[in-house]
């Protein structure tokens, strides 16, 4: 089978020939190292845009300078009809990093809901088709959404600081920021249904230690089970970046409609198991990332990790191994190689 064959059966619950090795796009250097990895079956994970985001009235502009400490940062400035917004990310070139959020005060939640309310979504569908199409059977693509409203908040727009002041003091304007951010996700929902992808990412990276059970019980869950309905009817299946510690979640998670665990880590990095795992989500879709600690410990301890993790997800049908995470710039491409040879060794075993 090729890399994207192999990803596909296993997603879909088809027969196929061994356990997948994923690598994101962004996290892969190109080059030699590269190429004999993809040669020996490791396939690229690609997340094309399925839609244009089309503004009417509002505005935005970013403006890249540098800080008072040398290194490079984005201004980003949204002019709406209820106000301006302002935020600013540090540009650590494998990732950003806010310094400021767009909300500062009780006076920006006019603006912020008019530049959520002003946002349309038109399919990009020739651009996914496109990107697929450069990676050919290397890789496989997948649309995906931003983040569910309430995680939209705290992470796009609040920052954890300010949310939590803001939900004990304001909970009201909150939840009604939250209700115009649901409006507006709703319109992606058909447009990513209808998407040549045959499976779609939405939302992710909750930390029960911020989010708290009642909170993601009640007001993220239900926004996967809705997009997982639209999905299903169309033949799709519906992932979510799950990379933090499940354990506080797991009983929701279980009862959801989501299909396929994707970026799970488990321990030593976070509080599970890959047994564990499958112990309490055992009609779910195992896609693990490879716990980032162990990158430090060489070649040989990768391999070893590797090969327990995939004896603990046994029988291996619906399991993939996965790199969600950066890697030491000085060890990908020897630890990649242990994955993979574990990966295929097991595959063989089996």
């Amino acid at each position: 089978m090729t890399p994207k064959e192999r990803v596909e059966a296993t997603l879909l619950g088809r027969p196929h020939d061994g356990v997948p090795f994923t690598v994101y796009e962004s996290l892969l250097p190109r080059g030699e190292s590269e190429r004999r990895l993809r040669d020996d079956g490791l396939c690229v994970f690609v997340h094309p845009p399925a839609f244009r985001t089309v503004l009417r009235q509002v505005t935005e502009e970013t403006v890249r300078f540098t800080g008072a400490d040398g290194q490079p940062r984005l201004r980003h400035v949204v002019r709406t009809p209820a106000g301006n917004l302002t935020s600013v990310v540090r540009d650590l070139g494998y990732t950003h990093w806010t310094e400021e959020y767009p909300f500062k005060t009780a006076g920006d939640y006019e603006a912020l809901e008019a530049m959520v309310q002003d946002r349309q979504y038109v399919p990009d569908y020739e651009a996914f088709t496109a990107r697929q199409a450069l990676w050919g059977e290397d890789g496989f693509s997948a649309a995906s959404l931003d983040y569910s409203p309430l995680m939209t908040i705290i992470v796009r727009l609040m920052g954890v600081e300010q949310f939590s002041i803001q939900w004990a003091e304001n909970r009201e304007r909150v939840l009604r920021l939250y209700e115009a951010l649901t409006e507006d996700v709703r319109k992606q929902y058909p447009v990513v249904a209808d998407s040549p992808a045959s499976v779609v990412g939405y939302c992710g990276n909750v930390s029960p230690q911020v989010v708290g059970v009642e909170r993601f019980e009640r007001y993220i869950l239900p926004h996967y089970d809705e997009l997982a309905e639209a999905l299903h009817a169309k033949g799709k299946l519906l992932y979510v970046h799950l990379d933090a510690d499940n354990w506080p979640l797991a009983r929701g998670i279980a009862s959801s409609k989501v299909d396929i665990i994707e970026a799970f880590t488990p321990s030593p990095t976070c509080d599970m198991t890959v047994a564990e795992a499958r112990q309490v989500w055992p009609d779910k879709v195992l896609w693990v990332n490879f716990p980032s600690s162990v990158h430090l410990e060489g070649p040989e301890a990768v391999e070893a990790m590797t090969r327990r993790i995939i004896g603990e997800a046994a029988p291996a049908e619906r399991f993939l191994m996965g790199i969600t995470e950066d890697t030491p710039p000085d060890r990908w491409a020897a630890n990649y190689a242990a994955i993979l040879r574990a990966c295929a060794t097991d595959s063989e075993t089996d």
